[in-house]
Protein backbone atom coordinates (compact mmCIF):
# COMPACT_ATOMS: atom_id res chain seq x y z
CA UNK A 1 0.00 0.00 0.00
CA UNK A 2 2.85 2.36 0.81
CA UNK A 3 4.49 1.78 -2.55
CA UNK A 4 1.25 2.58 -4.34
CA UNK A 5 0.95 5.88 -2.49
CA UNK A 6 4.58 6.72 -3.17
CA UNK A 7 4.13 5.97 -6.85
CA UNK A 8 1.05 8.19 -6.98
CA UNK A 9 2.90 11.07 -5.37
CA UNK A 10 5.80 10.64 -7.80
CA UNK A 11 3.38 10.68 -10.74
CA UNK A 12 1.75 13.85 -9.42
CA UNK A 13 5.17 15.49 -9.10
CA UNK A 14 6.12 14.48 -12.65
CA UNK A 15 2.78 15.77 -13.93
CA UNK A 16 3.38 19.16 -12.37
CA UNK A 17 6.90 19.32 -13.76
CA UNK A 18 5.97 18.09 -17.22
CA UNK A 19 2.50 18.82 -18.63
CA UNK A 20 3.46 16.83 -21.73
CA UNK A 21 4.00 13.73 -19.59
CA UNK A 22 0.61 14.38 -17.95
CA UNK A 23 -1.14 14.47 -21.30
CA UNK A 24 0.50 11.32 -22.58
CA UNK A 25 0.56 9.24 -19.40
CA UNK A 26 -2.61 10.40 -17.66
CA UNK A 27 -0.96 12.20 -14.75
CA UNK A 28 -2.61 14.77 -12.48
CA UNK A 29 -1.24 18.24 -13.37
CA UNK A 30 -1.71 21.04 -10.89
CA UNK A 31 -2.16 24.74 -11.68
CA UNK A 32 1.06 26.31 -12.98
CA UNK A 33 3.22 27.88 -10.30
CA UNK A 34 6.39 29.94 -10.19
CA UNK A 35 8.42 27.72 -7.86
CA UNK A 36 11.58 29.85 -7.61
CA UNK A 37 9.83 33.20 -7.09
CA UNK A 38 7.28 31.78 -4.71
CA UNK A 39 9.95 29.85 -2.80
CA UNK A 40 11.80 33.10 -2.10
CA UNK A 41 8.57 34.87 -1.25
CA UNK A 42 7.36 32.09 1.03
CA UNK A 43 10.61 32.11 3.00
CA UNK A 44 10.26 35.85 3.47
CA UNK A 45 6.63 35.63 4.59
CA UNK A 46 6.49 32.35 6.45
CA UNK A 47 8.13 33.44 9.70
CA UNK A 48 6.20 36.72 10.24
CA UNK A 49 2.95 35.13 9.06
CA UNK A 50 3.19 32.15 11.39
CA UNK A 51 4.35 34.29 14.30
CA UNK A 52 1.57 36.79 13.67
CA UNK A 53 -1.27 34.26 13.47
CA UNK A 54 -0.04 31.77 16.05
CA UNK A 55 1.84 33.92 18.58
CA UNK A 56 1.48 37.69 18.20
CA UNK A 57 -2.30 38.08 17.85
CA UNK A 58 -3.18 35.59 20.64
CA UNK A 59 -0.59 37.29 22.88
CA UNK A 60 -2.08 40.73 22.22
CA UNK A 61 -5.56 39.42 23.05
CA UNK A 62 -4.31 37.70 26.20
CA UNK A 63 -2.83 41.03 27.37
CA UNK A 64 -6.17 42.85 27.11
CA UNK A 65 -7.73 43.99 30.40
CA UNK A 66 -10.87 42.18 31.45
CA UNK A 67 -12.66 40.15 34.06
CA UNK A 68 -12.06 36.77 32.44
CA UNK A 69 -10.56 33.93 34.46
CA UNK A 70 -7.74 31.66 33.32
CA UNK A 71 -9.49 28.35 33.76
CA UNK A 72 -9.69 25.26 31.54
CA UNK A 73 -11.84 27.10 29.00
CA UNK A 74 -9.18 29.81 28.69
CA UNK A 75 -6.34 27.40 27.97
CA UNK A 76 -8.40 25.23 25.61
CA UNK A 77 -9.45 28.34 23.70
CA UNK A 78 -5.83 29.45 23.46
CA UNK A 79 -4.81 26.04 22.09
CA UNK A 80 -7.66 26.13 19.55
CA UNK A 81 -6.68 29.64 18.41
CA UNK A 82 -3.02 28.68 17.92
CA UNK A 83 -3.94 25.42 16.19
CA UNK A 84 -6.33 27.14 13.76
CA UNK A 85 -3.75 29.88 13.16
CA UNK A 86 -1.09 27.32 12.28
CA UNK A 87 -3.42 25.52 9.88
CA UNK A 88 -4.45 28.82 8.25
CA UNK A 89 -0.81 29.77 7.81
CA UNK A 90 -0.24 26.39 6.18
CA UNK A 91 -3.06 27.04 3.73
CA UNK A 92 -1.69 30.48 2.86
CA UNK A 93 1.89 29.28 2.40
CA UNK A 94 0.98 26.14 0.47
CA UNK A 95 2.12 25.92 -3.13
CA UNK A 96 -1.29 24.54 -4.09
CA UNK A 97 -4.60 26.37 -3.92
CA UNK A 98 -6.75 24.52 -1.38
CA UNK A 99 -9.81 26.68 -1.86
CA UNK A 100 -12.38 25.10 0.46
CA UNK A 101 -9.88 24.05 3.11
CA UNK A 102 -8.42 27.55 3.23
CA UNK A 103 -11.82 29.17 3.76
CA UNK A 104 -12.69 26.58 6.42
CA UNK A 105 -9.61 27.39 8.46
CA UNK A 106 -10.09 31.12 8.00
CA UNK A 107 -13.57 30.82 9.51
CA UNK A 108 -12.37 28.60 12.36
CA UNK A 109 -9.49 30.93 13.20
CA UNK A 110 -11.71 34.02 13.30
CA UNK A 111 -15.11 32.84 14.54
CA UNK A 112 -14.11 29.88 16.71
CA UNK A 113 -10.63 31.00 17.73
CA UNK A 114 -9.75 34.69 17.94
CA UNK A 115 -13.22 36.07 18.74
CA UNK A 116 -14.13 33.52 21.49
CA UNK A 117 -10.64 33.90 22.98
CA UNK A 118 -11.18 37.66 23.22
CA UNK A 119 -14.54 37.00 24.88
CA UNK A 120 -12.95 34.67 27.44
CA UNK A 121 -10.21 37.20 28.21
CA UNK A 122 -12.48 40.26 28.47
CA UNK A 123 -15.23 38.33 30.23
CA UNK A 124 -18.07 39.40 27.95
CA UNK A 125 -20.06 37.54 25.28
CA UNK A 126 -22.41 38.74 22.51
CA UNK A 127 -25.12 36.36 23.78
CA UNK A 128 -25.54 35.48 27.46
CA UNK A 129 -24.40 32.03 28.52
CA UNK A 130 -27.25 30.54 30.52
CA UNK A 131 -25.66 27.23 31.41
CA UNK A 132 -22.72 26.34 33.66
CA UNK A 133 -19.12 27.08 32.78
CA UNK A 134 -18.63 23.39 32.04
CA UNK A 135 -20.77 23.85 28.93
CA UNK A 136 -18.24 26.30 27.50
CA UNK A 137 -15.36 23.97 28.32
CA UNK A 138 -17.15 21.12 26.53
CA UNK A 139 -17.92 23.33 23.54
CA UNK A 140 -14.30 24.44 23.07
CA UNK A 141 -13.04 20.88 23.48
CA UNK A 142 -15.53 19.57 20.90
CA UNK A 143 -14.58 22.26 18.38
CA UNK A 144 -10.92 21.35 18.86
CA UNK A 145 -11.65 17.64 18.42
CA UNK A 146 -13.82 18.39 15.38
CA UNK A 147 -10.98 20.35 13.76
CA UNK A 148 -8.64 17.42 14.34
CA UNK A 149 -11.23 15.11 12.76
CA UNK A 150 -11.48 17.48 9.78
CA UNK A 151 -7.71 17.27 9.33
CA UNK A 152 -7.86 13.49 9.58
CA UNK A 153 -10.51 13.32 6.87
CA UNK A 154 -8.46 15.64 4.64
CA UNK A 155 -5.38 13.46 5.22
CA UNK A 156 -7.26 10.31 4.21
CA UNK A 157 -8.49 12.07 1.06
CA UNK A 158 -4.94 13.07 0.12
CA UNK A 159 -3.81 9.45 0.45
CA UNK A 160 -6.37 8.19 -2.02
CA UNK A 161 -5.35 8.78 -5.65
CA UNK A 162 -7.82 10.45 -7.97
CA UNK A 163 -9.22 8.48 -10.88
CA UNK A 164 -7.31 9.46 -13.96
CA UNK A 165 -9.27 10.69 -16.93
CA UNK A 166 -7.27 11.71 -19.95
CA UNK A 167 -8.62 14.93 -21.47
CA UNK A 168 -9.52 15.04 -25.14
CA UNK A 169 -10.75 17.67 -27.60
CA UNK A 170 -14.28 16.33 -27.20
CA UNK A 171 -14.01 16.28 -23.42
CA UNK A 172 -11.79 19.16 -22.25
CA UNK A 173 -12.80 18.60 -18.65
CA UNK A 174 -11.46 15.07 -18.64
CA UNK A 175 -14.90 13.47 -18.34
CA UNK A 176 -16.18 15.90 -15.71
CA UNK A 177 -19.49 17.70 -15.91
CA UNK A 178 -19.28 20.70 -18.24
CA UNK A 179 -21.66 23.56 -18.88
CA UNK A 180 -23.81 23.03 -21.96
CA UNK A 181 -23.77 26.24 -24.08
CA UNK A 182 -27.49 26.20 -24.86
CA UNK A 183 -28.45 25.45 -21.26
CA UNK A 184 -26.18 28.23 -20.09
CA UNK A 185 -28.16 30.67 -22.23
CA UNK A 186 -31.33 29.32 -20.67
CA UNK A 187 -29.82 29.97 -17.24
CA UNK A 188 -29.25 33.59 -18.27
CA UNK A 189 -32.90 33.91 -19.32
CA UNK A 190 -34.00 32.31 -16.03
CA UNK A 191 -31.80 34.72 -14.10
CA UNK A 192 -33.31 37.81 -15.71
CA UNK A 193 -36.88 36.49 -15.43
CA UNK A 194 -36.61 35.39 -11.79
CA UNK A 195 -34.76 38.53 -10.71
CA UNK A 196 -37.28 40.74 -12.50
CA UNK A 197 -40.11 39.00 -10.67
CA UNK A 198 -38.25 39.41 -7.37
CA UNK A 199 -37.62 43.12 -7.98
CA UNK A 200 -41.23 43.78 -9.03
CA UNK A 201 -42.58 41.81 -6.07
CA UNK A 202 -40.67 44.06 -3.68
CA UNK A 203 -41.70 47.30 -5.36
CA UNK A 204 -38.90 48.20 -7.76
CA UNK A 205 -35.12 48.60 -7.80
CA UNK A 206 -35.13 51.56 -5.39
CA UNK A 207 -36.05 49.27 -2.49
CA UNK A 208 -32.79 47.37 -2.94
CA UNK A 209 -30.75 50.47 -2.16
CA UNK A 210 -32.48 51.29 1.12
CA UNK A 211 -31.98 49.16 4.23
CA UNK A 212 -32.38 45.49 5.08
CA UNK A 213 -35.06 46.46 7.55
CA UNK A 214 -37.15 47.99 4.76
CA UNK A 215 -36.52 44.93 2.58
CA UNK A 216 -37.84 42.65 5.32
CA UNK A 217 -40.88 44.84 5.87
CA UNK A 218 -41.60 44.89 2.13
CA UNK A 219 -41.33 41.11 1.91
CA UNK A 220 -43.69 40.73 4.86
CA UNK A 221 -46.21 43.09 3.24
CA UNK A 222 -45.93 41.51 -0.23
CA UNK A 223 -48.00 38.45 0.66
CA UNK A 224 -45.23 36.02 -0.25
CA UNK A 225 -44.79 34.91 3.34
CA UNK A 226 -47.61 32.75 4.62
CA UNK A 227 -48.40 32.64 8.28
CA UNK A 228 -46.05 30.30 10.13
CA UNK A 229 -43.88 29.56 7.07
CA UNK A 230 -41.05 31.32 5.29
CA UNK A 231 -40.71 28.81 2.44
CA UNK A 232 -42.39 31.12 -0.10
CA UNK A 233 -40.15 34.10 0.64
CA UNK A 234 -37.07 31.87 0.69
CA UNK A 235 -37.83 30.54 -2.80
CA UNK A 236 -38.64 33.96 -4.25
CA UNK A 237 -35.51 35.52 -2.78
CA UNK A 238 -33.34 32.50 -3.64
CA UNK A 239 -34.40 32.33 -7.28
CA UNK A 240 -34.12 36.10 -7.52
CA UNK A 241 -30.48 36.04 -6.43
CA UNK A 242 -28.80 32.68 -7.06
CA UNK A 243 -29.38 32.21 -10.84
CA UNK A 244 -28.20 35.77 -11.45
CA UNK A 245 -25.01 35.10 -9.52
CA UNK A 246 -24.35 31.75 -11.21
CA UNK A 247 -24.88 33.20 -14.70
CA UNK A 248 -22.45 36.01 -13.89
CA UNK A 249 -19.86 33.52 -12.64
CA UNK A 250 -20.09 31.36 -15.77
CA UNK A 251 -19.76 34.34 -18.09
CA UNK A 252 -16.94 35.73 -15.98
CA UNK A 253 -15.05 32.47 -16.34
CA UNK A 254 -15.76 32.47 -20.06
CA UNK A 255 -14.25 35.92 -20.45
CA UNK A 256 -11.32 35.09 -18.18
CA UNK A 257 -10.31 31.95 -20.08
CA UNK A 258 -11.27 32.67 -23.69
CA UNK A 259 -9.66 35.35 -25.87
CA UNK A 260 -12.33 34.75 -28.49
CA UNK A 261 -15.10 35.45 -25.96
CA UNK A 262 -13.46 38.74 -25.01
CA UNK A 263 -13.49 39.69 -28.68
CA UNK A 264 -17.19 38.82 -29.07
CA UNK A 265 -19.46 41.84 -28.41
CA UNK A 266 -22.53 39.76 -27.56
CA UNK A 267 -20.71 37.89 -24.76
CA UNK A 268 -19.37 41.13 -23.30
CA UNK A 269 -22.82 42.75 -23.43
CA UNK A 270 -24.44 39.82 -21.64
CA UNK A 271 -21.73 40.00 -18.97
CA UNK A 272 -22.30 43.74 -18.47
CA UNK A 273 -26.07 43.16 -18.19
CA UNK A 274 -25.48 40.42 -15.60
CA UNK A 275 -23.20 42.73 -13.61
CA UNK A 276 -25.93 45.38 -13.57
CA UNK A 277 -28.50 42.78 -12.51
CA UNK A 278 -26.32 41.58 -9.63
CA UNK A 279 -25.68 45.14 -8.51
CA UNK A 280 -29.42 45.34 -7.88
CA UNK A 281 -30.32 41.98 -6.33
CA UNK A 282 -26.96 41.08 -4.73
CA UNK A 283 -25.64 44.46 -3.60
CA UNK A 284 -24.16 44.89 -0.09
CA UNK A 285 -26.72 47.50 0.96
CA UNK A 286 -29.83 45.34 1.12
CA UNK A 287 -28.25 41.92 1.65
CA UNK A 288 -26.73 40.17 4.61
CA UNK A 289 -22.99 40.58 4.97
CA UNK A 290 -22.39 36.83 4.79
CA UNK A 291 -24.25 36.61 1.47
CA UNK A 292 -22.36 39.54 -0.04
CA UNK A 293 -19.14 37.91 1.15
CA UNK A 294 -20.24 34.81 -0.78
CA UNK A 295 -20.82 36.90 -3.92
CA UNK A 296 -17.50 38.70 -3.60
CA UNK A 297 -15.35 35.63 -2.95
CA UNK A 298 -17.05 33.57 -5.66
CA UNK A 299 -16.51 36.34 -8.20
CA UNK A 300 -12.84 36.88 -7.29
CA UNK A 301 -11.96 33.18 -7.35
CA UNK A 302 -13.80 32.73 -10.66
CA UNK A 303 -12.25 35.77 -12.32
CA UNK A 304 -8.75 34.63 -11.32
CA UNK A 305 -9.03 30.84 -11.57
CA UNK A 306 -5.30 30.06 -11.59
CA UNK A 307 -3.88 32.92 -9.56
CA UNK A 308 -2.20 31.59 -6.43
CA UNK A 309 -1.39 35.16 -5.39
CA UNK A 310 -5.08 36.15 -5.32
CA UNK A 311 -5.89 33.05 -3.27
CA UNK A 312 -3.24 33.89 -0.68
CA UNK A 313 -4.17 37.57 -0.56
CA UNK A 314 -7.83 36.70 0.06
CA UNK A 315 -6.98 34.41 2.97
CA UNK A 316 -4.47 36.81 4.49
CA UNK A 317 -6.56 39.97 4.19
CA UNK A 318 -9.72 38.09 5.17
CA UNK A 319 -8.47 37.87 8.75
CA UNK A 320 -7.89 41.61 8.97
CA UNK A 321 -11.21 42.38 7.29
CA UNK A 322 -13.13 40.07 9.62
CA UNK A 323 -11.60 41.59 12.73
CA UNK A 324 -11.73 45.26 11.71
CA UNK A 325 -14.21 45.81 8.85
CA UNK A 326 -16.84 43.07 9.19
CA UNK A 327 -18.27 44.13 12.60
CA UNK A 328 -19.00 47.59 11.17
CA UNK A 329 -20.35 46.40 7.82
CA UNK A 330 -24.00 46.37 8.95
CA UNK A 331 -24.37 50.14 8.50
CA UNK A 332 -27.29 49.64 6.13
CA UNK A 333 -29.04 46.96 8.16
CA UNK A 334 -31.33 49.43 9.90
CA UNK A 335 -32.80 52.81 9.10
CA UNK A 336 -31.04 55.85 10.49
CA UNK A 337 -33.48 56.05 13.37
CA UNK A 338 -32.97 52.42 14.34
CA UNK A 339 -29.29 52.13 13.61
CA UNK A 340 -27.12 51.70 16.65
CA UNK A 341 -23.90 53.69 16.48
CA UNK A 342 -20.75 51.63 16.83
CA UNK A 343 -18.64 52.62 19.80
CA UNK A 344 -15.50 50.84 20.80
CA UNK A 345 -12.40 51.70 22.78
CA UNK A 346 -10.48 48.69 21.51
CA UNK A 347 -10.24 46.87 18.21
CA UNK A 348 -11.29 43.69 20.04
CA UNK A 349 -14.45 45.11 21.60
CA UNK A 350 -16.66 44.38 18.53
CA UNK A 351 -15.64 40.72 18.87
CA UNK A 352 -17.36 40.51 22.25
CA UNK A 353 -20.43 42.63 21.55
CA UNK A 354 -21.58 41.89 18.00
CA UNK A 355 -21.51 39.01 15.55
CA UNK A 356 -19.25 36.28 16.84
CA UNK A 357 -21.57 34.31 19.11
CA UNK A 358 -20.74 30.88 17.66
CA UNK A 359 -18.83 29.46 20.64
CA UNK A 360 -21.18 30.72 23.32
CA UNK A 361 -24.17 29.46 21.33
CA UNK A 362 -22.51 26.05 21.14
CA UNK A 363 -22.19 26.14 24.94
CA UNK A 364 -25.85 27.13 25.29
CA UNK A 365 -26.86 24.36 22.91
CA UNK A 366 -25.00 21.81 25.02
CA UNK A 367 -26.94 22.99 28.07
CA UNK A 368 -30.18 22.82 26.06
CA UNK A 369 -29.48 19.25 24.94
CA UNK A 370 -28.69 18.29 28.55
CA UNK A 371 -32.25 19.22 29.48
CA UNK A 372 -34.03 17.36 26.66
CA UNK A 373 -31.64 14.87 25.05
CA UNK A 374 -30.40 14.42 21.49
CA UNK A 375 -32.78 14.43 18.53
CA UNK A 376 -31.09 11.61 16.55
CA UNK A 377 -31.38 13.09 13.08
CA UNK A 378 -34.55 15.13 13.48
CA UNK A 379 -32.88 18.54 13.20
CA UNK A 380 -30.81 17.55 10.17
CA UNK A 381 -33.87 16.06 8.48
CA UNK A 382 -35.64 19.39 8.91
CA UNK A 383 -32.74 21.11 7.14
CA UNK A 384 -32.70 18.52 4.35
CA UNK A 385 -36.48 18.90 3.85
CA UNK A 386 -36.45 22.67 4.14
CA UNK A 387 -38.76 23.00 1.14
CA UNK A 388 -41.69 21.28 2.90
CA UNK A 389 -44.11 23.95 4.23
CA UNK A 390 -45.11 23.81 7.87
CA UNK A 391 -48.74 23.64 6.75
CA UNK A 392 -47.92 20.19 5.38
CA UNK A 393 -45.44 19.14 8.07
CA UNK A 394 -46.84 20.48 11.32
CA UNK A 395 -43.98 19.09 13.39
CA UNK A 396 -41.21 20.42 11.17
CA UNK A 397 -38.18 21.37 13.30
CA UNK A 398 -37.29 25.03 13.63
CA UNK A 399 -33.83 26.49 13.23
CA UNK A 400 -31.49 25.20 15.90
CA UNK A 401 -30.50 28.74 16.83
CA UNK A 402 -34.16 29.76 17.12
CA UNK A 403 -35.03 26.81 19.37
CA UNK A 404 -32.09 27.46 21.66
CA UNK A 405 -32.90 31.17 21.76
CA UNK A 406 -36.50 30.42 22.75
CA UNK A 407 -35.26 28.08 25.47
CA UNK A 408 -32.98 30.89 26.71
CA UNK A 409 -35.99 33.24 26.87
CA UNK A 410 -34.63 35.77 24.36
CA UNK A 411 -36.84 37.95 22.19
CA UNK A 412 -34.29 38.13 19.38
CA UNK A 413 -33.76 34.55 18.24
CA UNK A 414 -31.78 35.18 15.03
CA UNK A 415 -28.80 33.39 16.54
CA UNK A 416 -26.06 31.30 15.00
CA UNK A 417 -25.81 27.53 15.21
CA UNK A 418 -22.37 26.48 13.92
CA UNK A 419 -21.98 23.19 12.14
CA UNK A 420 -20.53 21.54 15.25
CA UNK A 421 -23.79 22.42 17.00
CA UNK A 422 -25.96 20.75 14.37
CA UNK A 423 -24.01 17.49 14.68
CA UNK A 424 -24.07 17.66 18.48
CA UNK A 425 -27.82 18.18 18.71
CA UNK A 426 -28.54 15.06 16.68
CA UNK A 427 -25.75 12.60 17.47
CA UNK A 428 -23.55 13.95 20.24
CA UNK A 429 -19.75 13.70 20.25
CA UNK A 430 -19.72 10.84 17.74
CA UNK A 431 -21.71 13.01 15.33
CA UNK A 432 -19.25 15.90 15.71
CA UNK A 433 -16.23 13.68 15.08
CA UNK A 434 -17.75 11.65 12.26
CA UNK A 435 -19.44 14.62 10.59
CA UNK A 436 -16.32 16.80 10.58
CA UNK A 437 -14.14 13.92 9.38
CA UNK A 438 -16.52 13.28 6.48
CA UNK A 439 -16.59 16.98 5.61
CA UNK A 440 -12.80 17.14 5.70
CA UNK A 441 -12.59 14.17 3.32
CA UNK A 442 -15.12 15.62 0.86
CA UNK A 443 -13.60 19.10 0.99
CA UNK A 444 -10.07 17.82 0.32
CA UNK A 445 -11.26 15.70 -2.61
CA UNK A 446 -13.18 18.66 -4.01
CA UNK A 447 -10.10 20.87 -3.77
CA UNK A 448 -8.09 18.37 -5.78
CA UNK A 449 -10.84 18.00 -8.39
CA UNK A 450 -11.11 21.77 -8.61
CA UNK A 451 -7.37 22.07 -9.26
CA UNK A 452 -7.71 19.60 -12.12
CA UNK A 453 -10.80 21.34 -13.50
CA UNK A 454 -9.01 24.69 -13.61
CA UNK A 455 -5.89 23.17 -15.15
CA UNK A 456 -7.46 20.97 -17.81
CA UNK A 457 -10.42 23.11 -18.84
CA UNK A 458 -10.17 24.75 -22.23
CA UNK A 459 -11.57 28.11 -23.32
CA UNK A 460 -15.11 28.96 -22.36
CA UNK A 461 -17.21 28.04 -19.30
CA UNK A 462 -15.54 24.62 -19.10
CA UNK A 463 -16.03 22.43 -16.07
CA UNK A 464 -19.00 23.12 -13.83
CA UNK A 465 -16.78 22.47 -10.82
CA UNK A 466 -14.57 25.41 -11.83
CA UNK A 467 -17.52 27.68 -10.97
CA UNK A 468 -19.22 25.58 -8.28
CA UNK A 469 -16.12 25.36 -6.07
CA UNK A 470 -15.63 29.16 -5.75
CA UNK A 471 -19.34 29.54 -5.01
CA UNK A 472 -19.20 26.88 -2.29
CA UNK A 473 -16.03 28.45 -0.90
CA UNK A 474 -17.82 31.75 -0.41
CA UNK A 475 -20.95 30.05 0.94
CA UNK A 476 -18.84 28.10 3.45
CA UNK A 477 -19.11 30.98 5.92
CA UNK A 478 -22.91 30.67 5.92
CA UNK A 479 -22.82 26.88 6.18
CA UNK A 480 -20.34 26.89 9.06
CA UNK A 481 -22.10 29.69 10.93
CA UNK A 482 -25.54 28.13 10.54
CA UNK A 483 -28.27 27.41 11.17
CA UNK A 484 -28.41 24.85 8.38
CA UNK A 485 -32.14 25.29 7.87
CA UNK A 486 -31.60 28.89 6.78
CA UNK A 487 -28.57 28.02 4.65
CA UNK A 488 -30.12 25.05 2.84
CA UNK A 489 -32.44 27.04 0.56
CA UNK A 490 -29.94 28.94 -1.59
CA UNK A 491 -27.58 25.98 -1.64
CA UNK A 492 -30.32 23.72 -3.04
CA UNK A 493 -31.28 26.30 -5.67
CA UNK A 494 -27.64 26.60 -6.75
CA UNK A 495 -27.34 22.80 -6.97
CA UNK A 496 -30.51 22.64 -9.07
CA UNK A 497 -29.26 25.30 -11.49
CA UNK A 498 -25.88 23.60 -11.84
CA UNK A 499 -27.55 20.26 -12.49
CA UNK A 500 -29.76 21.73 -15.19
CA UNK A 501 -26.88 23.23 -17.19
CA UNK A 502 -24.50 20.27 -16.77
CA UNK A 503 -23.91 17.68 -19.45
CA UNK A 504 -22.18 14.30 -19.27
CA UNK A 505 -22.49 13.50 -22.97
CA UNK A 506 -18.72 13.28 -23.48
CA UNK A 507 -18.35 10.78 -20.66
CA UNK A 508 -21.10 8.52 -21.99
CA UNK A 509 -19.62 8.68 -25.50
CA UNK A 510 -16.22 7.67 -24.17
CA UNK A 511 -17.71 4.69 -22.32
CA UNK A 512 -19.49 3.43 -25.45
CA UNK A 513 -16.22 3.67 -27.40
Amino acid sequence: MTSVHTSTQEQDARAVASPEWARTRGGLPEPPERPIAWSMLSRALSVPLILGLVCFLPAVIAAQPGSGVKDTAYWLQLVLTCYAGARLATMILSTRRRLLQGVFWMFVYIAMGVAPFAQVVIGQTPTPMVGPRQGLITAVALVLVGCAAFDLGALLASRRPLRRRTPSPRSPGGGQAVAHPLRLRLLVLLAFAASAFYVMKLGGPSVFFSSRQEINETVAASGVVSEGSNVGSAFVKGFGQVPALLALLFYTRRLATSYRARRTPSTALVWVALVALNLVVNNPVSNARYWFLTVLMAFVFTAFPSSAAIYRVVLATGVVGALVVFPYADKFRYDDEAQRPAQSASVFEPLVTKDYDQMVMFANTISWVDTRGHTYGRQLSGSALFFVPRAVWSGKPEDTGVRVGQWMGLRMTNLSAPLWTEFWVDFGASGVIGGLALIGYVVARTDRRYALAVTRAGPGPGSVLAVAAPLIAGYTFILLRGPLLQAAGKLAIAALCLLLISTFKERRTARRR
